[in-house]
C-alpha cells in the first residue's frame, strides 16, 4: 500500500503524519533539514485546549513538562488594570511553550511509530499525479536546504500534503496564489530568568508609562522564571539594534517590578513579522496543503501553530476513510471547506479589529467608551473566545446532518467541539471522551445517567443499549459505542455522533437506527461507502 507523502517536518506535517499512524495509514515524512531542532527561547506556542489534548494524544503527555498552563490574563492600560481573566473549567488554560518542544516531541513520537518514516535532508523539486496516485521527484539537501547536485529520489504515494511553510514548494508547484497582507505586525521579542509579580499570568499591557517600550508590550510565562516579552514595533521597518533591545528589556522589568531594573538573564532575542495570507486553494487532485503552506496568521493573538494542528486533526480521518475505502475521494473536499472558512473568519476578524485598536479608523471616535471598551478585542485572541480566539465550529459544512425534529438539545452545538467528558467503553474500560478521538472512523456516545454507578455486565443488556449496539454494528463506517453518566445540557437517553476530530455532527432523542445511519453516511460524504462494501473491494 503507498503511503501519503508529507513535505515538511514542522508541528504541522508532523502531527498529520501520527494522527495518519493512529489511523493506520502509513506515511513518508519529507524533511529538507538536516540538523537538530533549534533550541530558540524566544520562539514559542501557546496551544488551546483541544489542540494541547491533540498533542499530547500524538507526542505522549511527557512535553508538557516543557511548557506552562497559564493561570490567566492580566490586561494593562498606562499604571491602570483593565481587566484580569482567571483560567478555570469554563475558560481552559492554555499551555505556553517553546516551538522546538513541540516539534522535538513529535518527532520522537515518530521515530517510535512503525508506520511512519522520515526522510531528513531531502527537497522536493517535482511532482506529478494521476488515478492513482502522487509521484514526488525530490534532490538532497545540502546545509542550506538547497539542492547539493545528488541523484534524484522518486516517491509514490496515494496522496501528498504540503506542510513546507509559507515559501511552500508544493503550493508553488501546484499554482495556488497565495494573497493577503504583508508586514501586518513586527515584533521585537526577547527570552529572559527573571522573577515577575504576574504568578503565570499572560500580560498584555498597552501605553505603558515608562519611555522606549511602545504602545503594547505582551509577557508570558515559562517554566523556571523564564520569561517570553514581545514589543509591538511602529510600523516602517525601524532597526531593532541589540542595545536598543537590551534598553527595551531593562525598562520593561523595571516598570514592572519597584522602578529598578531587577536581576535578569537574557536567554534569546528576535524579531519577527505577522503576515496574513490564505492560500486561494487547499486541494488540487491528490495534493492538498495544510498550516502555513496554506494559511499565515497571528495578529492580536490569533493562534497559527494552533490552527496547523487543527488541519492535521480535520485532514487525517478524511484521508483515512478514503484510504481504506470508506468514502470516496469528494470528502477531500470538505477538508478545504471546514478549514479554510475558519481562517477567513480569522483573518477578517483581525482586519477588521487592527484599525480600529491601532487608531487607523475613522470609526474609532464613534466607538463607545473607553479603552475598557477595546479590551475585549485585544483579549479575545488570547483567551480563545470570539471570532479572533474560540475554537473553530463548522456550521455550514457539507457534512453536518439535518437537524432532528424535534431538535434535541445539548449545550454543545452542532459542529463544535464535544466537551471532555468520562466515558466507559465497551470492554469496560472509563476513559476520558478526548482520548478515543483520532482511532475510529465515528464515535457514538449514550448519556445513561446510573451507569457510572452499577456494573458494566448489567448495564449493557438492559434499556437502550442492545438496540443501540446493534444500531452501531450496523453504521456503513467504523464506530465505537461509549456510554456517558452525564453530558452537559443533555437530557437522559440522548445519543450523540461524533467525528473523528472531536465535532459534534448531531445529538438524536433516543435510538433511531435510521436517522443514526442517514447522519453517519452524511458525516462520511456523499460517496459513502459502507464497510462490507469495502472488504468485498478489498477482497
Amino acid at each position: 500500500m503507498d503511503p501519503v507523502i508529507i513535505v515538511g517536518a514542522g508541528p504541522a506535517g508532523l502531527a498529520l503524519s501520527l494522527a495518519l499512524a493512529r489511523h493506520e495509514v502509513p506515511t513518508v515524512v519529507l524533511d529538507q533539514s538536516t540538523g537538530d531542532d533549534e533550541e530558540r527561547c524566544a520562539r514559542t506556542v501557546v496551544l488551546r485546549e483541544d489542540t494541547a489534548a491533540l498533542a499530547a494524544r500524538l507526542a505522549g503527555t511527557g512535553f508538557t513538562r516543557g511548557g506552562t498552563r497559564l493561570t490567566g490574563v492580566r490586561s494593562l492600560r498606562r499604571r491602570q488594570e483593565l481587566a484580569a481573566h482567571t483560567f478555570d473549567e469554563a475558560l481552559p488554560a492554555p499551555l505556553h511553550l517553546p516551538q522546538h518542544t513541540l516539534t522535538r516531541a513529535l518527532r520522537e513520537a515518530l521515530g517510535r511509530e512503525p508506520l511512519a518514516r522520515l526522510v531528513r535532508g531531502t527537497r522536493l523539486d517535482r511532482l506529478d499525479q494521476d488515478g492513482g496516485g502522487v509521484t514526488a521527484h525530490t534532490a538532497a539537501a545540502g546545509a542550506d536546504g538547497a539542492a547539493d547536485g545528488s541523484d534524484g529520489t522518486t516517491w509514490r504515494g496515494s496522496h501528498l500534503v504540503g506542510c513546507d511553510g509559507p515559501r511552500s514548494t508544493v503550493r508553488k508547484l501546484l499554482d495556488i496564489r497565495f494573497p493577503g497582507r504583508t508586514a501586518v505586525e513586527r515584533h521585537a521579542v526577547a527570552a529572559v530568568r527573571c522573577a515577575l509579580p504576574f504568578a503565570g499570568e499572560e500580560v498584555l499591557h498597552r501605553n505603558p508609562p515608562w519611555r522606549g517600550c511602545g504602545t503594547e508590550v505582551t509577557a508570558r510565562p515559562l517554566p523556571g522564571d523564564h520569561w517570553r516579552i514581545d514589543w509591538l514595533l511602529p510600523p516602517g521597518g525601524e532597526l531593532v539594534t541589540p542595545e536598543a533591545l537590551v534598553a527595551r528589556v531593562r525598562a520593561t522589568l523595571a516598570g514592572w517590578t519597584d522602578g529598578t531594573t531587577p536581576p535578569y538573564d537574557l536567554l534569546d532575542t528576535g524579531v519577527y513579522t505577522v503576515h496574513h495570507r490564505l492560500a486561494r486553494r487547499w486541494r488540487s487532485g491528490r495534493v492538498l496543503l495544510a498550516g502555513d503552506a496554506a494559511h499565515l496568521l497571528g495578529a492580536l493573538g490569533t493562534p497559527a501553530v494552533d490552527e496547523g494542528l487543527r488541519d492535521a486533526d480535520n485532514l487525517a480521518w478524511k484521508l483515512a476513510l478514503v484510504r481504506h475505502g470508506h468514502a470516496g475521494q469528494a470528502l477531500l473536499d470538505s477538508y478545504q471547506e471546514e478549514r479554510r472558512a475558519v481562517i477567513a473568519s480569522r483573518l477578517r476578524a483581525a482586519d477588521q479589529s487592527l484599525p480600529i485598536l491601532r487608531g487607523g479608523s475613522p470609526l474609532r471616535p464613534l466607538l463607545p467608551g473607553s479603552p475598557r471598551g477595546h479590551e475585549a478585542l485585544y483579549s479575545d485572541g488570547r483567551l480563545g473566545r470570539g471570532p479572533l480566539g474560540a475554537p473553530p465550529a463548522h456550521l455550514r459544512s457539507p457534512l453536518t446532518p439535518a437537524p432532528d425534529h424535534p431538535r434535541t438539545s445539548v449545550d454543545t452545538g452542532v459542529g463544535g467541539l464535544v466537551t471532555d467528558v468520562p466515558v466507559t467503553a465497551e470492554d469496560g474500560s472509563t476513559v476520558r471522551l478526548r482520548d478515543r478521538l483520532g482511532r475510529t472512523a465515528l464515535l457514538v456516545v449514550l448519556v445513561a445517567p446510573g451507569t457510572g454507578v452499577w456494573d458494566r455486565r448489567h448495564w449493557m443488556t438492559a434499556g437502550l443499549m442492545p438496540r443501540l449496539a446493534e444500531a452501531v454494528a450496523g453504521l456503513p463506517q467504523p464506530a465505537e459505542l461509549l456510554v456517558a453518566e452525564t453530558y452537559p445540557g443533555a437530557a437522559a437517553h440522548t445519543v450523540l455522533l461524533v467525528r473523528p476530530d472531536g465535532h459534534l455532527a448531531l445529538p438524536l432523542s433516543g435510538v433511531d437506527e435510521s436517522r443514526l445511519r442517514a447522519a453517519a453516511r452524511t458525516v462520511c460524504g456523499p460517496d459513502t461507502v459502507d464497510r462490507e462494501e469495502a472488504a468485498r473491494a478489498v477482497r
